[in-house]
């Protein structure tokens, strides 16, 4: 039975001006950027007509929005979160390197996993720190984080961490106790964990996601959590996230940024995001049963149509990591995709070395859309 989220056309989702339709020519079909093609949640869509209809788009005002995220926390993940606790800023990258602008000094090393999203690397290296790479490992199973080279790269005097947390773009999510671990070498050396936990509502069947503080009272002193409704419910537009600590000496490093931070965020992105964490778990729970049966479906369009393809089905998010080495496309697969294919995936070399050979593939699509982009890919075979 289709789903309803598979009744938007390609025609429809071609009248869209967003980055994803608008980067390339028409006869390309977009899967690259993190965006989906579903239809706004209707709580989302009424707060914003709203708020046209009376005016109101004016400067944000923050308040409110650690009111509204604070039990839904809870509710979802029993994470227990006071509103004074969230601090509101545009986004997820902006937050990130307001931290480690406070928290870190000009030369420090800051730990990050690739094959990792790529401003990860770009924000580090823009603001004079040092990358300090912990690349993944391949098990049996899928991903995980080698703890051995985390943990040399803290001895190094690494001063944070950045930790994509459901990951991107494995879309692996972190085991609990592989974040003790890691909440313990930070405590032991001193070092910041900033945890990206954007893609975490969108946690499949067969995982669950553990917010980074909650692991033990390490984790909690040691990190800020950076997270946004942007993802889950489609508003990256709207630029709207929060920053959270929860323990001190986290608390202390927040309460250093500038005052002005908050006022940055986007008036409509912090109304969306308050109908979202209040009203929007109906869309969510059909988000992700959507993006559960288009996991199973890639699974099947692969093995007909690009069995060399080896993947890991993602644990969370919409992102799938594939490993075309086997395609003979060279270092960029996506590359030979978007020309010989007219399909467009996100290149892997861009997430890091490990990225060679790879390319990432958005499954928020229609079954329909998701089984052309596979064919088109096909079409790029030599």
């Amino acid at each position: 039975m289709a789903h309803p989220f598979d009744d938007v056309s390609e025609a429809a989702l071609r009248t869209r001006r967003s980055a994803k339709w608008a980067l390339y020519p028409a006869d390309v079909l977009p899967a690259w950027v993190a965006e989906m093609d579903y239809p706004l949640a209707a709580p989302i869509r009424s707060a914003l007509h709203a708020a046209i209809d009376r005016d109101d788009v004016g400067y944000a005002d923050p308040a409110g929005l650690g009111a509204a995220f604070a039990p839904w926390a809870q509710a979802t993940w029993g994470w227990e979160v006071a509103p004074a606790d969230v601090h509101v800023v545009c986004d997820v990258v902006t937050g990130i390197a307001e931290i480690l602008r406070v928290a870190t000094a000009p030369g420090d090393g800051v730990v990050i996993e690739p094959p990792v999203y790529p401003p990860f690397a770009g924000t580090v290296r823009q603001l004079g720190r040092t990358v300090l790479p912990a690349p993944l490992v391949r098990t049996a199973d899928g991903y995980a984080p080698d703890l051995a080279a985390i943990e040399r790269a803290y001895a190094s005097g690494a001063r944070a961490h950045l930790l994509c947390s459901p990951h991107n773009p494995t879309g692996i999510v972190y085991a609990a106790e592989a974040l003790e671990r890691i909440a313990a070498l930070a405590d032991r050396h001193d070092v910041l964990v900033i945890a990206d936990e954007i893609h975490a509502p969108l946690t499949l069947p067969g995982a669950r996601h553990t917010p980074f503080p909650t692991v033990s009272a390490a984790a909690a002193r040691r990190s800020i959590v950076v997270t946004s409704a942007s993802k889950t419910w489609n508003l990256a537009g709207l630029k709207a996230a929060v920053m959270i600590a929860t323990d001190e000496p986290a608390r202390s490093i927040l309460a250093r940024l500038p005052a002005d931070i908050p006022y940055h965020a986007g008036h409509l992105g912090i109304l969306a995001a308050r109908a979202a964490f209040g009203e929007g778990e109906p869309w969510r729970a059909s988000a992700i049963e959507i993006l559960a049966r288009n996991r199973d479906l890639l699974g099947a369009l692969l093995a007909a149509h690009l069995p060399q393809v080896r993947w890991v089905p993602p644990q969370a998010g919409y992102l799938a990591w594939l490993d075309c080495t086997a395609l003979g496309l060279g270092d960029d697969p996506a590359l030979a995709f978007r020309t010989r294919g007219r399909v467009a995936l996100s290149p892997g070399p861009t997430f890091g070395a490990e990225g060679v050979g790879f390319a990432r593939l958005n499954v928020a699509t229609t079954a329909a859309l998701l089984e052309e982009a596979v064919v088109r890919m096909a079409r790029a075979l030599p």
